[in-house]
């Protein structure tokens, strides 16, 4: 049971530290409705609640990292539409080098490349 519940935390760490990384990746092609980011999520195999993105979305905004703005709907409410700011622009360029370098450096340790590669040099 114990191995259980810890596989089930781990797999949660690893999801909650792409999930920012893939909701500003969707904001950054262009203004984006929450409810649009959760089914690009799940179309992707990504589970993700509005429970969980609201409160980043909302902590993002207040980071100086997104900003929003309203849009009137004619299915109900208006509508919040989220976009990167300047600074969220470079936020997310660090998040996009730090993602290319962690994925180079486990496709390497996990295929057994790093042991290669250094045998060779």
């Amino acid at each position: 049971m114990n191995e259980k519940m810890n596989i089930e935390n781990k797999q949660s760490q690893m999801r909650k530290g792409v999930l920012e990384y893939c909701i500003l990746s969707i904001i950054k092609r262009g203004e984006a409705y929450p409810g649009d980011i959760i089914d690009e999520m799940k179309n992707a195999g990504i589970q993700l609640l509005e429970g969980t993105l609201y409160p980043m979305l909302n902590r993002l905004k207040n980071a100086g990292i997104l900003t929003y703005r309203w849009v009137e709907s004619s299915f109900g409410p208006p509508r919040k539409y989220f976009s990167l700011t300047k600074e969220g622009e470079k936020f997310y360029a660090l998040l996009e080098s730090t993602w290319n370098e962690l994925v180079k450096g486990v496709e390497a340790v996990t295929k057994g490349e790093a042991n290669e590669e250094q045998a060779h040099n």
